[in-house]
């Protein structure tokens, strides 16, 4: 028998006068009591209750013994209770990553709902625009955009973004529309380090890569920097569909070289946890990803109508 099923008799046997109370309360048979008892006895090296026909009582050693086990079992207790807690409604602290644009517009927006959702949660969100090491930083859960390694096999898919080519109508007016990748050369272009190569811009031409060299007139590490240069008609840049989305809608940029944009690109929510090892991390994953999903299908219409990533091209986040 453990050590900790021999405290538990042995307080019962305290608390309950005999040992054959004990073995009513425990539901245990009274033989199995007395060898209990008598197997904490011999591994303590002590006699801990003193019985006679008519009583049975601490022994002075008994009586600094049950203290200690009373603590013992209550700790354990108390553990168990928190662990029961834990599990029933999320606590603690939730760390949670994602690409700086993407979650100023859609991550932030749910994470502060889900802290006034479970006041007793703490979260900590980073934005950073490159792919975070869940285990080694300490993360959660991250929103990835891009292809997934081997190791990444807790992911909850959310949609696809494309990389496509946008410019004002202004600059259209002006400069003309380009209707072949080549065309650029004879353009002014804003690079955004963060999606592209600054001096090569990729596309699709019939089923294979096509790389563009070109010259950009300038050149931003800051996706909103590059989305106010080219709807200032500075130039014609490169982005993620996402990243351009509200433009779009109002007429401020245009989408040019459509038919020859890359292969659509993931993205997924990453987590360490199985389901169910963690109620903070099942909570929020339950309770972004469907309005996630809502938000792909609205702001990215590659979700209905996709191809597979190429996996020979990689991918940087934005």
């Amino acid at each position: 028998m453990d050590k900790y099923r021999e405290m538990e008799v042995f307080v019962a046997i305290v608390d309950r006068g005999s040992l054959t109370a004990a073995s009513e309360r425990l539901g245990m048979s009274a033989p199995a009591v007395s060898r209990a008892l008598n197997s904490l006895e011999a591994r303590v090296g002590v006699q801990l209750i003193s019985r006679t026909t008519r009583s049975i009582r601490p022994t002075d050693a008994g009586m600094i013994y049950i203290d200690a086990c009373r603590n013992a079992l209550g700790t354990i207790a108390n553990a168990e209770a928190n662990i029961f807690a834990d599990q029933s409604k999320p606590v603690g602290t939730l760390t949670v990553s994602a690409p700086v644009l993407f979650g100023q517009r859609f991550v932030a927006p749910l994470v502060n709902a889900y802290a006034n959702l479970y006041p007793d949660v703490s979260v900590n969100v980073v934005y950073v625009d490159r792919p975070t090491r869940l285990i080694d930083e300490g993360v959660d859960i991250a929103i990835r955009i891009g292809l997934l390694g081997d190791s990444s096999i807790f992911a909850v898919p959310l949609g696809f973004v494309r990389r496509r080519t946008y410019a004002a109508p202004g600059y259209l007016d002006a400069w003309g529309e380009p209707l072949h990748p080549k065309d650029l050369a004879g353009h002014h272009c804003v690079s955004y380090t963060g999606v592209t190569h600054p001096l090569e811009w990729m596309y699709c031409e019939n089923g294979s890569r096509l790389a563009v060299r070109l010259r950009p007139r300038m050149i931003v590490d800051l996706a909103p920097a590059a989305v106010m240069a080219a709807v200032d008609r500075v130039g014609i840049t490169q982005l993620l569909s996402y990243q351009t989305a509200p433009e779009v809608l109002s007429g401020k940029l245009q989408p040019v070289l459509t038919p020859f944009e890359p292969q659509s690109i993931p993205v997924n929510l990453l987590h360490v946890e199985r389901r169910g090892k963690s109620i903070k991390v099942r909570s929020f994953v339950e309770f972004v990803t469907e309005t996630l999903r809502r938000n792909a299908q609205l702001q990215f219409p590659e979700t209905r109508q996709h191809k597979a990533p190429d996996k020979r091209q990689p991918v940087h986040q934005g």
